[in-house]
C-alpha cells in the first residue's frame, strides 16, 4: 500500500531529472507585445525560468539574472541561444553539493575556476580576517577582502549567491588553506533606470499593470480573481513598505512560501524553527547583528509548526515589531526590515471559528494579544487555490532582481496618506490599527500606482482591502482577550460626502453566527451593516435513523429492486438489505443512494480500485461534496480511500494530480481526506464509525457516461451502465 504523498514523491523526482526539453515560444499576448515595447531588456518569458532550472537547486532569483543577461527578449532565436548559454552555464559553473569533490580537483588541476555558488562571510577575531565559506563546494576559511564584504554586507549574515573565481595555490605552512578568492560578483542587477520604469507605467492601465506584477512574480493572471491578484501582490508589501509585518495563514500547497524564496535578493526565508534571538537580532557575546540588519524582509517559513519558542526571543520581536529598535547590551539598535510570518493550518475557516480563532495554528507564546497587535495585515491564505501547474506564467515580466530594486527604492517613500483626499477613518479606530491600515495601503499604492496616481475608486478598493487585513487581525485578538474589548472599534470610513461605508472580511460575511461573538452584539445593533445569513443544514440523529433536511425537499430513496421512488418520513428506519439496479435505469444519484446512510459518521472508509480515470474522480468528488453540504460547516469529517493506481504509465500522472485536486479541494471544506493506493483489493465497500456497512457491487462507476448537459449536472439522469447491486447492513460500533 502506497500514500498518495509518496507516490506525488516519487512523480516530482522523476519530473525533476534533468533532461533537456526544447522550449516552444508560446503566442504573445497584447500585453506580452506591450511589456517587450516599453520595458525592453529588463523583462524575460516566465516559463524560461523551469527550462533552465535543471537540477540546480537556486533559487529562481538566480535564474532570472542570468536570463536576464542573455534571454531578455522576445525575439525566438535570441531566447533559444539565451537558454543554452544559461544551461552551458549552470552546467559548468554551478556547484552541486554531491559533485564537491569533483570540482575541487578540477580547480586544483586548472589553477583557477569560476562557480556558482551561495557565499557566507565571518571575522575571524583571532587573525583580524574576513573567511568565506562556500555552501556547496564546502570549502571555508578562504580569505576575502574587507572591500568586497563592506560592498556586499549580506555576506555576513544569510549567504548571498555569487559568481566566484577560486583559486588554488598550495603551501607547506601550518593551519593554511590552499583555497583563494580570485574574484566575487554577487547576483544582483548593477542599476536601475527608475524614469523608464515610472513613465512605463504610464503607459498601462491599472488591470494590466496588475497583470504585469503578476506574470513578474511568476503567476498566471489569467487563473486568478481581481482579489486573488490582489492578495499574490500582498505578499511583496514587506518589500516594498519598511517595517510591515505579515501573518498568511492557509492549507498547504499554495504557494505561501514562493515569493519570499524565489523572488528577492533582497529577502531571507528561513525557518520557524531556526529563530533564535543571535540569528534574528544580535548575538550578544560576538556583537554580530542579525538578519533585520541586513535584509529587506525576513520570513518565516513553517511558523505555525514551531511550538518550541523562547520567550526572551518572543519579547525582543515584539518590541521590534512595535518600534523598530532592539538592544545589543545597553546599545539600542534599529533597523528597518519588515517580517512574514507563514503558516499552514489543518482545519477550515468555520472549525477555527467554532472552536478557537484564526491564529489557532501559532505557537502559544505567538498567540499573546500584545504580539498579535503588533502584526499589520492578515493573508486569508484559504482563499488561495492549491498551486497548479497552469497557475504558472509563460508570458512576461520584469526581471526579479530588477522589479526587487525597484522596490527597494520605494520603501523610502509614504503613500499611507493618500487616501485622504477622498476618505476618512473612524475615529474608534486606534493608532495601531490605523497604522495596519496605512502601511499595507501604502505599500499597495507603491506597487500599483508607483507614481502616486490613483482615481478615487482604485483607492477605495485597496483601501478596503487594508482595512479588511487589520480588522481580521483584531477581531481575533478580541477572541483572545477580554481585556482589549472594552473599547469597541467600527471597522469604517466615510466618503467626500460624508457616507460611512462598513468593512467586513469575507469570513464574517460567510458564517455570521461563528464569526459574531456575544461582545459585539451591541455594535451590530449599532448599524454595523446588513450581514448575509447562512443556515446550516440540519441533521436529525437518532438511534434508529438518519436523515438530512435543506431547502429543498429530500429526494426519493430508489426501492429495491427499483420501481417507483419513494420519500421515507423523517423517523422511518434506513433500508437494511439488498438493493438491484439495472442496466439503462435512471433516477439513482449518491444522494438517494448513499448520503442517508453516510450523515452523521465522522470517520468513513471507502474501498474502490477504480477512482482511476478523471470521470471517476468527479463521481467520487460528487460523494465528498454532498457530504460537506450535509454536514455542519464547523464539523470535520475524515474519509480513507483506498483505491487503485492505474497500470498505464502515460496516465499515471494524471491519476495521482486527479487524487491529489480531490484531497485539496475536500479539506477545503472541512473533509479530511486521506488517499492509499492498493492494487490487492478486490471488494468495494464503505464502512462508517456510526454503524453502516455498504458494500458497493461493481463499485462508484455506475453510470454511462454523460451525454447531455442534465446528465452532466444531475446524476438522476445519467443511465446505469449495467446491473449492479448494493448491500446495506448495520455494524456494532466500537
Amino acid at each position: 500500500m502506497t500514500d498518495l504523498d509518496a507516490a506525488l514523491s516519487d512523480l516530482d523526482a522523476i519530473a525533476e531529472e534533468d533532461v533537456y526539453v526544447p522550449v516552444e515560444a508560446p503566442e504573445q499576448s497584447e500585453l506580452d507585445q506591450k511589456i517587450n515595447q516599453y520595458f525592453e531588456g529588463v523583462v524575460v518569458r516566465k516559463d524560461l525560468v523551469k527550462a533552465v532550472r535543471g537540477n540546480a537547486v537556486v533559487p529562481g532569483y538566480v535564474l532570472e539574472y542570468l536570463l536576464g543577461q542573455y534571454a531578455a527578449s522576445d525575439d525566438e532565436a535570441t531566447i533559444q541561444e539565451g537558454i543554452d548559454t544559461v544551461r552551458s552555464i549552470l552546467a559548468e559553473h554551478y556547484v552541486h553539493r554531491n559533485m564537491h569533490m569533483a570540482v575541487k580537483s578540477l580547480i586544483r588541476e586548472k589553477g583557477r575556476f569560476r562557480v556558482i555558488d551561495r557565499v557566507t562571510v565571518s571575522l575571524n577575531e583571532k587573525d583580524d580576517v574576513y573567511e568565506a565559506s562556500f555552501e556547496n563546494l564546502q570549502i571555508t576559511k578562504v580569505i576575502i577582502d574587507p572591500d568586497t564584504v563592506k560592498a556586499n554586507e549580506k555576506l555576513l549574515v544569510g549567504g548571498v549567491w555569487c559568481i566566484c573565481d577560486i583559486e588554488y595555490v598550495h603551501n607547506d605552512s601550518p593551519g593554511s588553506v590552499p583555497w583563494q578568492l580570485g574574484s566575487l560578483k554577487a547576483i544582483q542587477i548593477a542599476g536601475v533606470d527608475f524614469d523608464t520604469y515610472y513613465d512605463g507605467r504610464r503607459a498601462f492601465t491599472t488591470e494590466e499593470w496588475i497583470d504585469l506584477l503578476v506574470q513578474s512574480i511568476g503567476l498566471n493572471p489569467e487563473q486568478f480573481t481581481p482579489r486573488g491578484k490582489l492578495i499574490a501582490l500582498t505578499r511583496l508589501v514587506p518589500f516594498v513598505e519598511r517595517n510591515y509585518n505579515l501573518v498568511e495563514l492557509g492549507p498547504k500547497g499554495t504557494g505561501k512560501s514562493h515569493t519570499f524564496s524565489e523572488f528577492s535578493p533582497n529577502g531571507a526565508l528561513i525557518s520557524g524553527g531556526e529563530v533564535t534571538v543571535a540569528k534574528l537580532f544580535v548575538n550578544n557575546a560576538s556583537g554580530k547583528i542579525g538578519l533585520v540588519g541586513y535584509w529587506d524582509c525576513v520570513a518565516f517559513d513553517e511558523f505555525a509548526a514551531n511550538r518550541k519558542t523562547d520567550q526572551n526571543l518572543v519579547n525582543i520581536m515584539k518590541n521590534y515589531m512595535a518600534n523598530k529598535v532592539f538592544n545589543r547590551g545597553n546599545i539600542q539598535l534599529g533597523a528597518e526590515a519588515s517580517m512574514a510570518f507563514i503558516g499552514n493550518t489543518s482545519h477550515t475557516v468555520p472549525y477555527m471559528l467554532k472552536n478557537s480563532d484564526l491564529f489557532d495554528e501559532l505557537p502559544d507564546s505567538y498567540r499573546d494579544s500584545a504580539w498579535l497587535d503588533r502584526i499589520h495585515h492578515y493573508i486569508p491564505g484559504w482563499e488561495v487555490s492549491p498551486i497548479r501547474s497552469e497557475m504558472f506564467s509563460d508570458g512576461y515580466g520584469f526581471v526579479v532582481d530588477y522589479l526587487a530594486e525597484v522596490l527597494r527604492s520605494k520603501r523610502s517613500e509614504d503613500f499611507s496618506d493618500r487616501y485622504k483626499t477622498y476618505f476618512t477613518l473612524d475615529s474608534t479606530i486606534s493608532t495601531r490599527d490605523q497604522d495596519g491600515i496605512r502601511k499595507t495601503f501604502s505599500g499597495l499604492m507603491k506597487l500599483i500606482h508607483p507614481n502616486g496616481d490613483a482615481t478615487e475608486d482604485e483607492v477605495r478598493d485597496l483601501l478596503e482591502y487594508a482595512i479588511e487585513g487589520r480588522k481580521r487581525v483584531k477581531d481575533q485578538i478580541l477572541r483572545i482577550d477580554a481585556t482589549m474589548r472594552d473599547n469597541p472599534v467600527r471597522f469604517r470610513y466615510s466618503d467626500q460626502a460624508g457616507t460611512w461605508h462598513d468593512v467586513t472580511t469575507v469570513e464574517e460575511r460567510q458564517y455570521p453566527q461563528l464569526y459574531r461573538r456575544s461582545w459585539d452584539a451591541e455594535a451590530a445593533d449599532a448599524g454595523g451593516g446588513d450581514l448575509e445569513t447562512y443556515t446550516p443544514p440540519i441533521v436529525n440523529a437518532t438511534t434508529s435513523s438518519r436523515s438530512v433536511r435543506s431547502v429543498a425537499p429530500p429526494l426519493p430513496i430508489v426501492p429495491e429492486g427499483g420501481g417507483a421512488a419513494v420519500t421515507p418520513a423523517d423517523e422511518e428506519p434506513l433500508f437494511e438489505g439488498i438493493r438491484d439496479f439495472k442496466a439503462g435505469q435512471k433516477g439513482v444519484s449518491y444522494e438517494n443512494l448513499l448520503l442517508p446512510y453516510l450523515v452523521g459518521a465522522t470517520k468513513i472508509q471507502i474501498i474502490d480500485p477504480y477512482i482511476r480515470m478523471r470521470h471517476q474522480g468527479r463521481n467520487f468528488g460528487d460523494l465528498v461534496g454532498l457530504l460537506a453540504l450535509a454536514k455542519d460547516p464547523a464539523d470535520e469529517i475524515e474519509i480513507s480511500l483506498v483505491t487503485g493506481e492505474t497500470d498505464k504509465v502515460q496516465y499515471k500522472q494524471e491519476q495521482l494530480l486527479m487524487l491529489k485536486a480531490l484531497k485539496d479541494a475536500a479539506e477545503s471544506v472541512g473533509i479530511i481526506l486521506r488517499v492509499a493506493l492498493d492494487n490487492s483489493k478486490h471488494d468495494r465497500s464503505i464502512v462508517t464509525d456510526h454503524g453502516w456497512r455498504i458494500l458497493l457491487g461493481k463499485g462508484l462507476d455506475i453510470w454511462e457516461q454523460p451525454n447531455n448537459p442534465m446528465a452532466e449536472a444531475r446524476q438522476e439522469f445519467r443511465q446505469i451502465k449495467s446491473d449492479t447491486t448494493f448491500t446495506y447492513a448495520r455494524i456494532p460500533v466500537s
